[in-house]
């Protein structure tokens, strides 16, 4: 009879639980916030929420995938995360340096092709110098080759094919360095492109055939994440995204595919790589995550703190991890309510540091 009654309870027990999880979650209207944000100026929104204490994994859309065709916005569908790339490649270079393949202090000089060193040069830089830690940190002293004529919206869109040699000529002709090496933190595609040579060059693989090996993207069961073909990819997968109401999705890609931008991502999967990377399931030991997210010390405050291929900030008094896309993505990761979003606006947000929707969703998350 007490063994029954124990039965009984436990049952009672778990179906109040399962009831008061759903209850917690239905209380949560992110699809209504999400609803809200859509505007003339913003077509469309994706967001995934993925909360683990409250047992949260959502994912929504909102608007249109192409504002001109009134084609609906769908939850799974893919977009160019352009700087977000930038956490990808450091993972891929962290696990070069887990397998002892390079250092994180080795000059540059040692892995890109002697052309782009004599480029370098050219402009002013010294490869002989410059480390793997340097470019990972924004603190080589690079300036950065996309703050020129040829990356305004009127160049852009006569859709140039643009190679990895061709925008480092564009870094040193337009450009001058920004300070001594490892002075300053100074955002700057041009080093992460050469991070995409040096992967390139040690495992004698195109770059994303490289990071999805390294990171093992396919073992995650993270398939929507990818290098964008050279060409372009033109299906009912990939949305049209948008700068002052340009429409880019024509776009040739190569305008940021080597390194600094260049996968294309569902809002889940992005999720899903920063909740494996932030469980130790993308590093072989746990330290080389610690080593990622180690602070870089400078004499004075910097702009960013910017670590490895990511940034520290806080939200909501939370400190948290995160990175954006010029194109309108962000994902961030808050450990102490573990919970992990991604969100792209198919036009950017402007004059917040976090896409709109992200702070919405955190204040939900604490209130509830």
């Amino acid at each position: 009879m007490k063994q029954k009654l124990k039965s009984t309870l436990f049952v009672i027990f778990i179906l109040t639980s399962i009831a008061f999880k759903l209850s917690a979650q239905s209380n949560l209207n992110f699809q209504a916030d999400i609803d809200n944000q859509i505007n003339e100026n913003i077509p469309g929104v994706l967001v995934t929420v993925i909360c683990k204490e409250k047992q949260i994994d959502w994912s929504g859309a909102s608007g249109y995938a192409d504002k001109n065709n009134k084609v609906q916005l769908l939850p799974d569908q893919t977009f160019r995360i352009a700087s977000v790339t930038k956490t990808f490649v450091a993972c891929a270079i962290l696990r070069l340096w887990e397998d002892k393949k390079l250092k994180l202090d080795d000059p540059i000089i040692k892995y890109i092709s002697k052309e782009h060193s004599e480029i370098l040069k050219k402009g002013g830089y010294n490869p002989e110098e410059i480390t793997i830690l340097h470019l990972l940190t924004h603190s080589s002293g690079m300036a950065e080759h996309t703050q020129t004529e040829k990356y305004k919206i009127e160049y852009i869109k006569t859709n140039h094919i643009w190679t990895r040699t061709e925008q480092l000529l564009e870094l040193i002709n337009q450009t001058k360095p920004v300070g001594a090496i490892g002075g300053q933190f100074s955002y700057s595609d041009s080093g992460y492109l050469l991070l995409g040579e040096i992967i390139e060059k040690i495992t004698q693989k195109s770059m994303g055939e490289a990071m999805e090996e390294l990171l093992n993207l396919k073992k995650l069961g993270l398939k929507s994440i990818h290098i964008e073909d050279e060409k372009g990819e033109f299906d009912s997968v990939r949305i049209h995204q948008y700068i002052d109401g340009e429409d880019t999705y024509y776009i040739n890609p190569t305008l940021d595919l080597y390194g600094g931008g260049g996968l294309l991502s569902s809002t889940r999967d992005l999720t899903l790589f920063y909740k494996n990377l932030f469980e130790n399931k993308v590093f072989r030991k746990k330290s080389t995550l610690k080593r990622m997210l180690k602070p870089i010390n400078y004499s004075t405050m910097q702009a960013l703190d910017y670590r490895m291929g990511i940034w520290e900030t806080e939200i909501e008094g939370l400190k948290a991890y995160t990175h954006t896309g010029f194109w309108g993505t962000q994902v961030i990761y808050i450990p102490k309510i573990e919970t992990i979003i991604a969100a792209n606006y198919s036009q950017r947000w402007t004059k917040q540091a976090f896409a709109p929707i992200i702070p919405i969703i955190v204040k939900q998350l604490l209130e509830k």
